[in-house]
């Protein structure tokens, strides 16, 4: 975000849906779509649209990520493994999938904590359901929250200032 300084993203770290912690700052300098997502919700078809976002945009320096959350009505129980390989069977996914994950509540990641803190204004300090969306910026700044009924297709243009 020009000419203020933000609090990035790249000091948290998460688990990869393989176990393996991942530090955010391995992104830096990339404009990221960070989702939280579920197999079995009605915006699941939502991972077309995150794969084709993902494939027009990361030779620019573009990333998703998604970070599957089952605190929704239980959309989504599978195993870390189980997810993985639905997304990839179903969808063709190919971006980044970490470990499942709380976005609310005490126990929520403190990745979901710090950005509904800076895209969260009352009533939306909580996430409402799947497939909630933040763009973050180059910086790792969030500069736009998107809710569950955005489709990623329009998204694109706010993508496209960022890169």
């Amino acid at each position: 975000m020009k000419g203020e300084e933000c609090m990035s993203i790249y000091h948290f770290s998460a688990k990869r849906n393989n176990g393996e912690l991942q530090s955010l700052g391995d992104y830096r300098g990339k404009v990221l779509l960070i989702v939280n997502t579920a197999s079995q919700c009605g915006f699941t078809p939502q991972y077309e649209g995150l794969e084709k976002l993902y494939q027009a945009y990361r030779d620019q320096g573009f990333e998703v990520l998604a970070f599957p959350c089952n605190q929704f009505r239980g959309q989504e129980p599978g195993s870390d493994a189980e997810i993985a390989q639905f997304c990839q069977v179903n969808y063709g996914a190919s971006f980044p999938i970490f470990a499942k994950i709380k976005v609310n509540g005490h126990d929520a990641h403190p990745l979901y904590k710090y950005m509904k803190s800076k895209k969260g204004l009352w009533p939306f300090q909580f996430i409402k359901w799947n497939f909630t969306k933040f763009l973050i910026d180059r910086q790792g700044c969030v500069v736009k929250r998107f809710s569950p009924t955005t489709k990623p297709e329009e998204i694109s243009a706010n993508i496209e200032k960022l890169l």
